[in-house]
């Protein structure tokens, strides 16, 4: 008897390392939403990466998070490294690593803390004939084994795509924003 249960607490102790063998470790997501502004105003703003405070979700989780800066806003090898008691923020950095002009943005995302992970993310900037530009931000992830089993168990794709979604309906809200008034 004894037996039979270290064998059964040996496979449910296993069971979930032989499950992360069979389970994709690395994914991407992608989210697009048209902004009712021309492309060459859309990428001025998105260029810069300071801008994704003003519209990014996780930037907004901790306004009191220390960051720094490095390198020329804008260009590529400027980096934005932040640091946040929040673990949810936690500690890490991203580098413009690619530009075209009117057209993309590539990023390098170094977490360290609450878990380290280098990870790719980039903004894709469409014009729409009727003078709108579609935008597109995309994440792509890698979580070695075993860590790729949250995959699935936290709904790692579908929580980074809420959060994307989220920030490009405030750039276009921030974007679409009519001018504020001269006063005479």
């Amino acid at each position: 008897m004894l037996k039979k249960f270290l064998i059964l607490m040996l496979l449910l102790i296993a069971a979930p390392f032989i499950a992360a063998l069979f389970i994709k470790s690395d994914y991407e997501v992608s989210v697009s939403r048209t902004i009712d502004r021309p492309v060459d105003e859309v990428f001025d703003y998105i260029r810069l990466l300071k801008h994704q405070d003003e519209f990014s979700v996780w930037a907004r989780m901790d306004p009191n998070m220390q960051q720094h800066f490095t390198g020329t806003d804008g260009e590529p090898g400027f980096v934005s490294a932040w640091e946040s008691s929040n673990p949810q923020v936690g500690k890490g950095e991203q580098e413009i690593m690619a530009m075209v002009p009117g057209k993309r943005i590539d990023y390098a995302l170094r977490f360290i803390e609450p878990f380290a992970s280098n990870d790719k993310a980039y903004l894709i900037t469409e014009p729409i004939e009727d003078g709108s530009t579609l935008v597109t931000w995309g994440f792509v992830g890698h979580m070695a084994y075993p860590m790729n089993l949250l995959i699935p168990l936290m709904d790692v794709e579908s929580l980074i795509l809420k959060d994307l979604d989220s920030g490009l309906a405030n750039l276009k809200q921030i974007l679409e924003r009519p001018p504020t008034p001269v006063p005479e």
